[in-house]
């Protein structure tokens, strides 16, 4: 019986195995591509939604004078309070830990403060389940037969510490792009906070204008607001509403026009020419940040000019002359 050739291996991996590998993966981005264009759907519609769930909680009371119960504001859910109460038999289960990820959950943009325990579960079920497929792979299976104790072990340690740290780095990744979208529309909002402030409109409906201003090119801001717009309609306490909007969005900005709101609440000072300044100060900031990448891409474009740009130059520029000269030294012989 005839055996096909290994083919070509770096560090004990098949190389056409991961070419292929990656071929479908690059296939399935682009059909998931395609997919995206084609459907094109609102991306204002769910958050719309959401935010009327919201307006409807307020309208039926559930409104909490105090950050510690927050959690009183969470849906309950049959599957989400099975596995909380699985979780809570097995005492893995702490109110502080649910409060950090329900906080994650908020920055993220992720409403359904249930889905902590979801993911505390995730935390828990995914190193086990990852952990039993590196094993079978490479252990039961023997799969990789080439492959040493250290690279085996190496795997299946590093299927246990992705199963572990997979759900948090994705909630960050989230928390990440939700915060620099916000970050990049912040100096607009404020400059139409001063104008609609300077119109005569109250803060609600100055907040509610400004998300609908927004919304399209910024709809994470205009979430955001207005949210802030209807707690500050519904709330016992503008101050609530306030504190709320920095509990969600993690960004110093923020919580700088959160503080100059408060003060400008109790003391009665003039909020246009407040936000006037921290406004400037925003687009200063965002100044120096994109100086600061223009600055550093000098030192980033080293490496890729010395390995790709200057050998396909001197490819270009001496290859003729290599080539004259190889035909002299042949016709020579």
């Amino acid at each position: 019986m005839l055996r096909t050739p290994p083919g070509p291996t770096v560090l004990g991996i098949d190389v056409i195995w991961v070419g292929s590998m990656l071929a479908a993966v690059a296939a399935i981005a682009v059909m998931f591509a395609i997919y995206s264009a084609v459907t094109i759907r609102d991306p204002m519609a769910k958050r719309v939604k959401a935010l009327n769930d919201r307006r409807e909680q307020l309208k039926a009371g559930i409104v909490n004078s105090s950050s510690k119960r927050r959690q009183s504001l969470v849906r309950k859910n049959q599957t989400t309070e099975k596995v909380r109460e699985t979780l809570a038999s097995f005492k893995v289960l702490q109110e502080s830990q649910v409060a950090v990820i329900q906080k994650k959950l908020a920055q993220a943009g992720i409403r359904k403060k249930e889905w902590a325990v979801v993911v505390i579960a995730a935390r828990l079920v995914l190193p086990v389940v990852l952990g039993l497929i590196a094993a079978t792979v490479v252990y039961w299976t023997n799969s990789f037969p080439e492959w040493g104790p250290l690279k085996r072990l190496g795997l299946f340690a590093a299927a246990l510490g992705f199963g572990y740290k997979g759900p948090e780095i994705y909630i960050k990744n989230i928390i990440g792009k939700r915060t620099n979208a916000i970050r990049k529309g912040l100096p607009d909002a404020l400059d139409l906070l001063v104008i609609c402030a300077e119109a005569g409109l109250t803060v609600d409906a100055a907040f509610g204008r400004v998300a609908r201003e927004l919304g399209r090119a910024y709809p994470e801001l205009g979430d955001e607001f207005t949210l802030t717009s209807i707690e500050l309609s519904f709330l016992t306490e503008r101050r609530m509403a306030f504190e709320n909007l920095a509990w969600r969005v993690d960004l110093d900005a923020v919580k700088g026009v959160v503080t100059t709101m408060i003060q400008t609440e109790r003391y009665g000072t003039p909020l246009a020419s407040a936000l006037r300044v921290l406004s400037a100060e925003f687009r200063n900031e965002r100044m120096m940040r994109a100086e600061e990448k223009a600055a550093r891409l000098p030192a980033i474009m080293t490496v890729p000019l010395i390995l790709f740009i200057l050998p396909v130059l001197f490819i270009v520029i001496i290859g003729p002359a290599g080539c004259h000269l190889v035909d002299a030294f042949s016709n020579m012989k």
